[in-house]
């Protein structure tokens, strides 16, 4: 093999590792940096849970509880969240009444789910628009998924839809 070749492809092997770590090193900064409020103004959390606790996790990340202010009361439309996986926590409810609710293992989310080590502190974001109620991904390092597809931009929730976050599974009823 011609020595330039050879050079070449030695440039590529090292920029392929530096691209690796570059993205590892993203993947860890994505889960610890400290969330910014987003263009809707700060995170706010939903009345939590409707019927069984938060899940106990132990060791659970950083507090984000000043990120997520409580948003007011209002009597609008809500859609219900059950737990149907993993079965520890099967139909476990989540009534979800704010014009935005937040996803995640951070103490201050409106569906707090500490066990799931595959979910992000701020995972993903339900919220209104109009009398719909939307689900987007928040960046999350392992992502969220609607009836088996993945978010990669926001979408109406319908009855019926599962939301998979992590290894948990909920199911949408309004």
């Amino acid at each position: 093999m011609p020595d330039t070749l050879l050079n070449v492809l030695k440039f590529l092997l090292i920029a392929l590792i530096w691209l690796f770590f570059i993205r590892a090193f993203r993947a860890v900064w994505v889960e610890v940096k400290q969330p910014a409020p987003g263009p809707g103004g700060n995170l706010r959390s939903g009345p939590g849970f409707a019927q069984a606790p938060a899940y106990a996790g132990v060791g659970a990340g950083p507090d984000f509880s000043a990120a997520l202010a409580p948003a007011p009361q209002d009597n609008g439309p809500s859609v219900m969240l059950t737990v149907i996986a993993p079965p520890e926590y099967l139909n476990t409810l989540y009534e979800l009444t704010d014009a935005e609710s937040i996803i995640g293992r951070a103490s201050g989310c409106a569906v707090p789910i500490e066990d799931d080590t595959f979910v992000s502190h701020l995972h993903a974001r339900i919220y209104t628009r109009g009398a719909e109620f939307w689900i987007e991904d928040l960046g999350s390092t392992n992502g969220s998924f609607v009836n088996g597809k993945k978010l990669v931009s926001p979408i109406p929730l319908r009855n019926g839809d599962k939301i998979q976050v992590g290894r948990t599974v909920f199911e949408v009823s309004k």
